[in-house]
C-alpha cells in the first residue's frame, strides 16, 4: 500500500478541503514550492488516487427539501460472482440508461459469504422508488442473471447524508460546496500518510 509523504498529505488536505483552489493557492498555504505542488498533484491523479466529480443536489435541511432514498441490499445466490455481474451489466443497455437517474450510490459488496450489490436509490418520492426498485431494477438483474438469481433482499429508508467521503459533513463544515475555513486541517483526514 503506498503512503504519502508529508507534501503529499498537505496537498491532499487542500484538495480535499476546496478541489477547486489553484496550484499556486495549495503552494501559498502549505509553503510548497508551486512547481511541486502541481508536478505532485498531478502524479496522484494519474495513480487515480485523487478523483474528481460534481454532486447535484437541490436537498438541503435549511430549506427542508428531500428527496425519497432507499438502501437496498441485494444478496445474490451461489454461482453469481462479481465479475459475472460485472460482465453482463457491460453489455445491459437498460443499465446504462436507468442507473445514472435513480442510483444515488451503488457500491458490490458482499453478504453472508456471497455476492451482494448495495445501492442507494433515489426518487421524487416513496411510490416512485418502489416502482423503479420492483418495476425495472429487479426484474433487470433477473433478466441479466435468472429469474431466481437473488437470494435476499435488505432495505433501509435513507434520510440525508451526514457524512460523505471521511472528511464532508454537509450539515457542519461546509459551505458553498468547500469546506469552510474555520474547520482546522488536524480535522481533514488523509488515508495512507506517513
Amino acid at each position: 500500500m503506498r503512503k504519502f509523504d508529508k507534501q503529499e498529505a498537505l496537498i491532499l488536505k487542500e484538495l480535499i478541503k476546496n478541489p477547486r483552489i489553484s496550484d499556486n493557492q495549495v503552494a501559498k498555504n502549505t509553503k510548497i514550492p508551486v512547481t511541486t505542488a502541481n508536478r505532485k498533484r498531478k502524479i496522484l491523479e494519474e495513480q487515480g488516487f485523487i478523483h474528481y466529480y460534481v454532486d447535484v443536489s437541490n436537498e438541503s435541511p435549511e430549506r427542508g427539501q428531500f428527496h425519497a432514498r432507499q438502501l437496498y441490499i441485494i444478496k445474490f445466490k451461489e454461482g453469481i460472482t462479481r465479475q459475472k455481474y460485472l460482465d453482463e451489466i457491460k453489455k445491459s443497455e437498460n443499465f446504462r440508461k436507468v442507473n445514472p437517474r435513480y442510483h444515488a450510490e451503488s457500491f458490490l459488496g458482499e453478504m453472508d459469504g456471497r455476492f451482494a450489490i448495495i445501492l442507494i436509490l433515489e426518487a421524487s418520492s416513496a411510490d416512485e422508488l418502489v416502482e423503479i426498485f420492483n418495476g425495472s431494477i429487479i426484474p433487470g438483474i433477473r433478466k441479466r442473471h435468472s429469474n431466481n438469481c437473488i437470494s435476499d433482499i435488505i432495505t433501509a429508508k435513507v434520510t440525508f447524508p451526514f457524512r460523505i467521503h471521511h472528511n464532508y459533513i454537509p450539515i457542519f463544515n461546509m459551505e458553498k460546496g468547500i469546506i469552510k475555513k474555520d474547520w482546522l486541517n488536524d480535522w481533514i483526514f488523509v488515508p495512507n500518510t506517513s
